[in-house]
């Protein structure tokens, strides 16, 4: 077997900077949407499925029949969330850095707001 030392510098491939994973999620005629007790124990219960850390969960709720706003902060990044009852929509941003991966809070999410229709994006930051 012939080896082969050189002094000359090789190229190298570097490996892209990737903190975490990102989805971007819309539902479509969703239940529970007014329901701010349900919405937090469902962001408390997505994080968990993906075994992410809550240091809190902030809601607003907009008024009687309306909509509500708000964000899990996760240590390892967050959820958030903003819905319009009066469409049957919701939005919800979910970026988790490290070894937590956001798609393991989807069952929980359509558990809860039993979606007729979702779509679904992924972006890998970095």
């Amino acid at each position: 077997m012939d080896a082969r030392v050189t002094d000359q510098p090789q190229a190298v491939q570097a490996q892209p900077f990737a903190p975490g994973l990102h989805l971007l999620v819309d539902f479509w005629e969703c239940r529970g949407l007014r329901d701010a007790e349900g919405i937090e124990r469902t962001l408390r219960e997505a994080a968990a499925a993906c075994g992410a850390t809550v240091l809190g969960v902030i809601l607003h709720n907009f008024g009687e029949g309306a909509g509500i706003t708000g964000v899990a902060l996760l240590a390892e990044s967050h959820i958030s969330i903003h819905t319009w009852p009066e469409t049957g929509y919701a939005a919800l941003d979910l970026f988790m850095c490290g070894r937590c991966d956001p798609r393991g809070a989807l069952p929980v999410l359509e558990a809860w707001f039993s979606p007729g229709r979702t779509r679904i994006t992924e972006h890998r930051r970095g």
